[in-house]
């Protein structure tokens, strides 16, 4: 935040709080006759599932870190990535409506293992046996819910540990310079 703006701001921020089948929400909306709190309950709902819809597009398909240099590039390539989310997402409710299920209730990252899976199959076969394949895999996709998965817990960490050396902080051709 700029200084200017910093200076801007109200000295105090009149807050909200309320509680909703025992969770606690915290609001700026301070009118209970306009922004009822159920309706805002929801609203919250819906901005976690946007929440995770994000860590599903940067984790599960590999876009926590860009590859390309350019701008111009690197607009294409979330373009890509968000391509591939929407198919995906569009399959899984393909797949729901086959199947009557809620897409909600349809893991993503099997989704997105699966399609790895098929991808070249999906390529090479025409007619009945493709059509037979993306039955398959539709019907594959709603076999395993969220949170159905049949291995045990395991801990949300890293095996291994990044090497003790410092980040590269200049082009790679001025720090080979450097030490040359």
């Amino acid at each position: 935040m700029a200084e200017e703006d910093y200076q801007n701001m109200a000295e105090t921020i009149r807050i909200r709080e309320f509680s909703v089948n025992g969770i606690v929400y915290v609001t700026t909306l301070l009118d209970a006759k306009i922004y009822h709190k159920k309706e805002l309950a929801q609203l919250y709902k819906e901005r976690w599932i946007i929440e995770l819809d994000f860590r599903s597009i940067k984790t599960n398909m590999g876009m926590e870190m860009l590859r390309c240099k350019s701008a111009e590039m690197v607009k294409k390539e979330i373009a890509i990535h968000f391509l591939s989310y929407n198919l995906i997402r569009a399959n899984i409710a393909r797949s729901a409506i086959v199947n009557k299920k809620i897409p909600r209730q349809i893991s993503f990252m099997t989704a997105v293992q699966l399609f790895n899976e098929i991808k070249i199959q999906l390529t090479l076969q025409t007619g009945k046996l493709l059509k037979h394949i993306i039955i398959s895999a539709l019907d594959a996709m709603t076999s395993i819910g969220i949170g159905k998965q049949k291995r045990k817990n395991q801990p949300r960490a890293i095996k291994r540990r990044p090497k003790a050396y410092p980040l590269l902080k200049k082009p790679r051709a001025e720090a080979c310079e450097a030490i040359n």
